[in-house]
């Protein structure tokens, strides 16, 4: 099985056109596999910008995709140590680790980059791969002790077919897509969060009511207003990662309210409506006082009396 890489690098927010510009020349450069060139542009950048996230990402990738693994762990593991909010550069340590058969560091870092994003579906995907690996290693294990053992060796085969099967469909990697994120004007701070939660009017419209219902969400987010942002999600809305209602509330309110500023902007907002029910996908741009972030979003949403609500959301889709 072969675990999946995250070669996007939606780890800053948008800043400027120049910054944009370099970080496509570094991708281009990657994926012509120039990685010598791409390199030198990623280590020109971080001379005047060391802690950008994103760039110290792609020269993460740079490394993994020259054959210099050790160099690339030292920089995902340095990622999250510094951005631990950040999934993808959790996933691109387990899998450096799973490929030296480091399956227990692989299962603790996919472990991380779930806790961050627990509807992050490729870590999923390779914490199960991970977990197939480190069965078939204990299952070899036990037949050696105890070759007399008729249940094991089923299970063992089971797994090694998989492997096996997963194996034969495998296609050569192509070079990595790192997305360039958007660029947008920088926005004020909101002075203080808005007093209540005000509902967008219906309009007759069911895509426009959509998107202006996502429009409120993320003003809500922008602004700390916690009745407007949770007064967004339906009753039946099932928080990620089997959290309680509650307990995902309160951990939005430790994630929200101690920054000092918040900005979310949504761009490329593509909305389908099905009866009462509704799919909006589109880029967000989350930046905090500690934290830029930009990355795909869907929030799936039915229709409650004249306003639409969020069931569901997911990243990375």
């Amino acid at each position: 099985m072969a675990l999946c890489v995250a070669v996007s690098a939606a780890l800053a927010a948008p800043l400027a056109q120049a910054q944009a510009d370099d970080y496509a020349e570094v991708n281009r450069l990657l994926r012509a596999g120039q990685f010598s060139e791409a390199m030198g542009k990623a280590d020109q950048y971080l001379a005047g910008k060391p802690r950008d996230p994103q760039m110290r990402f792609l020269k993460g990738v740079i490394q993994t995709e020259s054959g210099k693994q050790t160099d690339a762990i030292a920089t995902f593991q340095k990622l999250t140590e510094e951005f631990p909010e950040l999934p993808e550069p959790y996933n691109n340590l387990a899998v450096l680790y799973a490929g030296q058969s480091q399956f227990d560091k692989a299962r603790a870092a996919l472990e991380m980059a779930i806790r961050t994003n627990p509807s992050y579906a490729t870590a999923h995907e390779n914490l199960g791969d991970v977990y197939a690996k480190l069965a078939s290693q204990a299952y070899s294990k036990a037949l050696q002790l105890d070759a007399g053992n008729a249940g094991v060796a089923p299970k063992l085969s089971l797994i090694r077919n998989l492997f096996a099967a997963d194996a034969k469909g495998a296609k050569p990697a192509a070079a990595p897509a790192v997305s360039t994120p958007p660029v947008a004007a920088a926005k004020p701070a909101a002075s203080a969060p808005a007093a209540a939660a005000q509902a967008p009017a219906a309009t007759g419209n069911a895509e426009s009511d959509v998107e202006s219902a996502v429009a409120a969400w993320a003003k809500a987010w922008s602004s700390k207003n916690m009745s407007g942002y949770l007064g967004a999600y339906a009753g039946s809305f099932t928080p990620p990662g089997g959290q309680s209602r509650s307990e995902w509330e309160a951990d939005r309110k430790a994630r929200i309210m101690p920054r000092n500023r918040i900005d979310v902007d949504i761009s490329e907002l593509s909305v389908s409506v099905n009866g009462g029910r509704a799919s909006a996908k589109f880029r967000q741009a989350y930046s905090s006082d500690s934290l830029s972030v930009t990355s795909r979003k869907t929030l799936d949403l039915v229709r409650s009396g004249n306003r639409w609500l969020i069931v569901r959301e997911s990243t990375g889709s």
